[in-house]
């Protein structure tokens, strides 16, 4: 079964519902013409929740979703549209503007940052760029094999479909990294290991994140058992649970992509 979080869908629908409610009052006192849209970019299992963690901490920041994965495609209504079996389809009709006003009624618009965040975004994000006013998005990318592994454990696929659907979301990276106006890059392993200068080059792309906060600890999923975690970079034990015959099928893919795993500073193990 998909992960999407702790709460039970009763709870989560009543959360939602406080949380709508309260923003309708707030947001009466607000508008949000000048406001920016921030998109992070990840496939899954590449630290999207932990970097949306790391962002929501900004006091200028506001996410349309708090819980579990904290992301856009798991709202009421929304869930409906987008959090579907095709979720994954490129082709796949999304009346956007609907999702707008979906999302709209969860952000809050005494912020100047309205965050989302949703793996399938990264299939769709011209189409998203051309709805949503002054967006600007942040693509993170992670080790494959890493991503591959948490693929596999999760959900149980193949490392056959494993390698490919990875092989498959760093193509979307690149075409995105390529062709969206305002796109910053960021790997996972910069984000754990340089995590000071990834503060930097954040705010760097966008100065109005200045009082981040990286030195907590972040309740994002993980393989390890404690709850919440300070940044940690977890490629290693990830990538030691991949067993060998697993490996050989992983790699006689790679080696068909291997100038796109150097695009994104990867090689083959």
């Amino acid at each position: 079964m998909e992960y999407v979080n702790k709460l039970n869908s009763t709870k989560r629908l009543l959360y939602f519902f406080v949380v709508r409610k309260k923003m309708a009052v707030k947001n009466l006192f607000y508008s949000n013409s000048q406001n920016q849209h921030l998109f992070i970019l990840s496939p899954p299992f590449c630290g999207s929740t932990l970097l949306n963690e790391i962002i929501s901490s900004s006091n200028n920041i506001s996410c349309n979703n708090n819980i579990g994965l904290r992301e856009g495609q798991h709202l009421p209504v929304a869930n409906k549209i987008l959090f579907t079996k095709d979720r994954w389809d490129a082709e796949k009709k999304i009346n956007w503007k609907l999702i707008h006003t979906i999302w709209n009624k969860y952000w809050d618009k005494s912020k100047s940052i309205f965050l989302e965040k949703s793996p399938p975004n990264i299939c769709r994000a011209i189409q998203i760029e051309k709805e949503f006013p002054n967006s600007k998005f942040i693509c993170l990318v992670r080790n494959p094999y890493a991503q591959i592994e948490g693929e596999m454990r999760r959900y149980g696929t193949s490392a056959k479909e494993a390698a490919e659907l990875s092989i498959q979301y760093l193509k979307y990276q690149k075409k995105n990294i390529e062709e969206l106006k305002v796109v910053f890059m960021i790997g996972y392993e910069d984000l754990v290991n340089k995590t000071i200068k990834a503060k930097k080059n954040i705010i760097s792309f966008l100065p109005e994140l200045n009082d981040i906060n990286i030195n907590m600890n972040f309740s994002a999923h993980n393989l390890r058992v404690e709850k919440s975690l300070a940044i940690t970079n977890l490629n290693s034990e990830k990538i030691e649970k991949i067993k060998k015959d697993d490996l050989l099928i992983i790699n006689s893919i790679f080696k068909k992509e291997e100038l796109l795993l150097n695009y994104f500073n990867y090689q083959i193990i």
